[in-house]
């Protein structure tokens, strides 16, 4: 099992940038599929951004193709968003989510095959 806690959220000017941080604890030893989610009121949670903890793969969805990037530092179990040229479309809770076992098998940036989440970071884009 594995926890995850979400950070990093906040009001942001668009054009802006934000950089929203997720932590690991529990069974962070195993490999898995690790996801940026997010839900705006009224929409279904789509998915933005995944990669492999056990590899170099990434998946970023085309809403956010060059402005939003994953990362993770395995030294402190910690995954990152790193979002710039935010837009008042990008509002919406983010969700970091974990899928036990990698992205091989799984469409990555669907909810359904993600086991473990995290309880969300508000980002709003406003001026």
């Amino acid at each position: 099992q594995v926890q995850l806690v979400e950070s990093g959220g906040g009001l942001v000017q668009p054009g802006g940038s934000l950089r929203l941080s997720c932590a690991a604890s529990g069974n962070t030893g195993s490999n898995y599929c690790m996801a940026w989610f997010r839900q705006a009121p009224g929409k279904e949670r789509e998915g933005v951004a995944a990669l492999y903890t056990g590899g170099r793969s990434t998946w970023v969805d085309t809403s956010v193709a060059g402005r939003f990037a994953i990362s993770r530092t395995t030294a402190n179990h910690t995954l990152y968003l790193q979002m710039n040229s935010l837009k008042p479309e990008d509002t919406a809770m983010y969700y970091c989510a974990a899928a036990p076992g990698g992205c091989a098998r799984i469409s990555t940036l669907e909810p359904r095959p993600y086991k473990y989440w995290g309880q969300g970071t508000q980002v709003t884009v406003s001026s």
